[in-house]
């Protein structure tokens, strides 16, 4: 089993002159072989959420998952400590979306499959031929936007995987999988290196990052 995780930090609106955007969006994926990685992954997202969002003095409001932003550097130092010797890597593409066409910020779902497709390339499937592949993303989008995503990223990766390779591709709930927990951090690390210049979460993790770009 391969499994790939993806989620995104930022947002694709492109008003800069009535609203507030972000200035960049990234998409993140997170890959991981096998699953006793996968459950390790898992298990450290329970651990963290118990030990330090939860404690057993605190529970008036419990914390239901992981999160990059609002999540404090100590509680994402302690998660980091728990999986840094799992065997995983980051793959991530910035958006750089003032530099955007303007043809083209107005079909919101087409610049996301095209930025994920990009990550996509970076990660080397020919290496898990004949391996079940297994993408899983946050459950955000409608049912169109599943369609089109799914039917976008099959297309692009079916010359590279081979017809022997099985690709399934999940849209889940975050709060139940420790995997895009776990990747909303990272997102977000890479995201706040490029939008605020922030890189002290990026610090932490950046050894695990086998690939992260700009693009535009």
């Amino acid at each position: 089993m391969y499994y790939l995780y993806l989620d995104e930090s930022g947002d694709l609106g492109f008003d800069f002159v009535n609203k507030k955007p972000s200035k960049f969006f990234t998409i993140a994926v997170l890959a991981i072989k096998d699953v006793q990685n996968n459950r390790k992954l898992a298990k450290a997202v329970k651990k963290t959420l118990r030990r330090k969002l939860n404690p057993r003095s605190k529970r008036s409001r419990i914390v239901e998952e992981l999160k990059g932003e609002g999540t404090d550097i100590i509680v994402k130092k302690y998660f980091y400590n728990q999986v840094k010797d799992i065997d995983f890597s980051l793959y991530s593409i910035t958006l750089n979306k003032i530099r955007v066409y303007s043809r083209l910020s107005r079909n919101k779902s087409r610049v996301y499959n095209f930025i994920a497709q990009q990550v996509f390339d970076q990660i080397p499937f020919e290496k898990h031929r004949n391996t079940r592949i297994v993408l899983i993303i946050d459950r955000s989008k409608s049912k169109k936007g599943i369609k089109e995503f799914n039917e976008y990223i099959i297309h692009q990766l079916k010359k590279r995987l081979g017809p022997k390779t099985p690709f399934d591709i999940y849209h889940e709930d975050s709060k139940k999988i420790g995997g895009l927990q776990t990747v909303d951090m990272f997102a977000w690390g890479i995201h706040r290196k490029y939008e605020l210049r922030d890189k002290e979460w990026h610090q932490v993790f950046k050894e695990k990052i086998a690939f992260d770009k700009q693009y535009l």
